[in-house]
Formats: C-alpha cells, sequence, structure tokens
C-alpha cells in the first residue's frame, strides 16, 4: 500500500520534470525562430537599397533576382542530393504562391523607383494590416481585435505621410500593393511548411514567379518602358548580392522561423524593415535631406504599433506559452 502513493509521486516529478524540459526546449525554439526571423528583416531592409542601386527597371530588376536566384538553388540542392520533386498539381499551387512574390517584388521595386528607399519600406508595414484580416479568413479563425487597432497605428502613419507628400503618389500605391502580395505569402506557406521543407518550397516558389514574370513582363514593359534590358558590371554585382543574400537566405531564414511563428507576428516583426530599410537609405542616399516632420510623425506611429505588439507577444509567450504555441504550430 505504501509503494502506490510512492508510484504516483514519482510519476508527478517525472511529468513535471518532462513539462519543464520541454517548455524550454519550445522557448529556445521561439527564440531562435525570432533570431532567423530578424536576421531575414534586416536583409529585406537591405533590399530597398538594393533596388536603388541597380538601375534596371523594377520588372528587369526581378526577373534577373529570380533567374540567378532558381539556378542557385538548384545548383546547391542538387549537389547535397537533396532536390525533392513534387507532385504536379502541388506544384501549380506553390506556383501561384511564386507568382504573389513575383508581384509583391515588381510593385516594391516600383515604389523604390517611383518614390524612394524610405517610402518603400515604409509601405511595406500595411501588411500587418492585411495580415489581420487574411489570416482569420484563410485559417477559418475569428478575427481578433487587439490586431486590427494595432495595425491601424501602421495605416494612420501611412496615411500622414501618403497625404503630405503627393509627389510620392505613385510610389505609395505601388507599395500598398506590394504589402497586400508581403501579408499573403506567409499565409500560404504556413500551410505549405507542413508537407515540404524550406529549401524545397524556396526553389518551386521562386521557380513559379520566375515562369510567371517571363509571361507577363512583355505585358508590364508596354505599360513601364525600360531603358535598358541588359545588366550593366555593377548591376550584376548588386544582383548577385540580391539573389543570393537577400533572396535565398533570407527565405530560408522567414521559412524556418515560419514554423513557430504566426503569418501574423511575422508580418508585425517584418515592419521593422522599415527601421533597417530608412536608417540605411539616410546613410547612403541622404533620403533624410528630402523628407520632413510628417514622415518621422507617420514613421513614429508604425514603430509604435511593432513595439506594441512585440510586448504583446512576448508577455504571450512567457504567461501562457503551452497556448501561443498551438495557436502558432
Amino acid at each position: 500500500m505504501d509503494a502506490f502513493p510512492i508510484v504516483i509521486k514519482g510519476s508527478f516529478e517525472f511529468k513535471e520534470k518532462s513539462n519543464a524540459k520541454v517548455h524550454t526546449l519550445s522557448l529556445c525554439a521561439m527564440r531562435k525562430a525570432f533570431i532567423q526571423l530578424h536576421i531575414a528583416v534586416f536583409l529585406a531592409g537591405f533590399t530597398a537599397i538594393l533596388g536603388k542601386l541597380i538601375g534596371l527597371n523594377e520588372g528587369l530588376l526581378v526577373w534577373y533576382r529570380l533567374l540567378i536566384t532558381v539556378v542557385t538553388l538548384l545548383l546547391l540542392l542538387y549537389c547535397k542530393k537533396s532536390l525533392q520533386f513534387i507532385p504536379f498539381k502541388e506544384a501549380l499551387k506553390i506556383f501561384a504562391v511564386g507568382l504573389i512574390v513575383a508581384i509583391h517584388w515588381v510593385t516594391f521595386y516600383g515604389s523604390v523607383k517611383y518614390g524612394n528607399a524610405s517610402i518603400a519600406v515604409v509601405c511595406i508595414s500595411a501588411a500587418g494590416f492585411f495580415t489581420a484580416f487574411f489570416e482569420p479568413i484563410f485559417f477559418k479563425r475569428k478575427i481578433v481585435l487587439v490586431d486590427i487597432l494595432l495595425s491601424l497605428v501602421s495605416i494612420v502613419g501611412i496615411g500622414i505621410i501618403f497625404d503630405f507628400h503627393p509627389q510620392y503618389k505613385v510610389g505609395i500605391i505601388f507599395g500598398i500593393i506590394s504589402a497586400i502580395g508581403s501579408s499573403l505569402f506567409p499565409i500560404f506557406n504556413k500551410k505549405l511548411l507542413i508537407r515540404y521543407s524550406p529549401a524545397t518550397l524556396t526553389l518551386y516558389e521562386l521557380g513559379g514567379g520566375l515562369l510567371s514574370l517571363t509571361i507577363l513582363l512583355p505585358f508590364y514593359l508596354i505599360q513601364f518602358p525600360a531603358s535598358y534590358y541588359l545588366p550593366t558590371v555593377s548591376d550584376w554585382g548588386w544582383l548577385l548580392v540580391l539573389a543570393c543574400f537577400c533572396t535565398a537566405l533570407c527565405f530560408d531564414l522567414q521559412l524556418n522561423a515560419l514554423k513557430k511563428i504566426s503569418p501574423f507576428t511575422a508580418n508585425i516583426a517584418y515592419n521593422m524593415e522599415p527601421v533597417y530599410g530608412i536608417a540605411l537609405a539616410f546613410i547612403v542616399f541622404r533620403e533624410n535631406q528630402l523628407l520632413d516632420a510628417h514622415f518621422y510623425l507617420g514613421l513614429a506611429l508604425i514603430l509604435l504599433s511593432v513595439i506594441l505588439q512585440t510586448v504583446r507577444v512576448w508577455l504571450a509567450n512567457r504567461t501562457n506559452y503551452p497556448a501561443v504555441a498551438v495557436q502558432n504550430a
């Protein structure tokens, strides 16, 4: 009879230790995912600078970016013998996401070309607003009012910039379209990552983007003509940096992070992109001389949204981690 309480006590102790160990490992995994995500965000912020340094038309820029990245990934996966073949019907779904990525990039660099690097990265912060609506629709969840309110703070910030900088109207419109694409990409990838590795998914998506853009590019160039079509020596150098580091590496980091982090949280983290992008734009191009107090007011609201959401997610993970883990799984 004395053995029964001892066994029960031992099982409880074992269970508590196991739960504590799992909880610690889960927190470490979340921390690693956040680090990966923010490295990807920094690389994404640098792409706006590269978009300004590369003189190609935005459509051609993205086409060459995709071409270099797809060839590089294909060679790497082949050499590692980790090239995975996906059934045709599934590949078509992934290609469709690749089309969204291509549109997102073309409109992002359009925002850089017709506005400037600062305007382009600021507009991307609207992605959180669109995700707050799209994610509940696609995952069949209730819309979270707090997500909407936090995202609206960013939208108000963009509205202030738009209202007081009409000369950047076309660039801002391109930027908002880019933000819509940015909000859809992680939502669709969240489902696809369950079945495929990040590297394989990246290859097929960017391959689909390359194929789609190859078909659509002639029509785009009719509306937005290019001054030249073949990259210069300088263009090739920056394109290699853009493709290898800011595309292949950035995608891999982001997709790995999405295994542990929700699409909404990922897009909120990507609202830090303006911080990195604008800081680099100020240093490299001295764009601070072109912007007034209204721009900084709008930027302050965007940063406020980022800080509040970051604190909210951190507190949720600290006080109720298991529930958050289930939600983000």
